[in-house]
């Protein structure tokens, strides 16, 4: 699917114009990529998170020459599916949140026993 299929699919889905739909696929794009261009993640709970990680400085090989080159750090941006999307993915429902469990009433505290009476000290 590409973006024009995408906005159609939206518009229609969501009974909107496709100039409003495509305004605001625009600027969804735009306000993830400026987040994580700064650092910092976008999660959109149930479908995935969006985030900037470092790739550390290896070394390659050019595939003409076979020489090594020295490849350098720098940040690339990367995509973590969520559970929905996963779920949906592997044609399963997506697991229903469990409940709480319930809490336990305050156990009674153990009847004390009487001490047992030592017997009477001879004299």
């Amino acid at each position: 699917m590409n973006k024009t299929e995408l906005i159609d699919a939206v518009a229609e889905r969501a009974e909107l114009s496709k100039a409003a739909v495509n305004k605001a696929i625009d600027a969804l794009t735009d306000v993830i990529t400026s987040v994580i261009a700064k650092g910092n993640p976008v999660a959109l709970i149930g479908f995935g998170t969006f985030k900037s990680v470092m790739r550390s400085a290896r070394t390659g090989k050019n595939p003409k020459t076979g020489a090594p080159l020295k490849i350098a750090a720098k940040a690339v941006p990367k995509f973590t599916a969520g559970a929905g999307l996963k779920a949906a993915v592997a044609g399963k429902k997506p697991a229903a949140k469990k409940a709480a469990p319930a809490k336990k009433a305050a156990a009674k505290p153990a009847a004390k026993k009487p001490a047992a009476k030592k017997p009477a000290a001879k004299k």
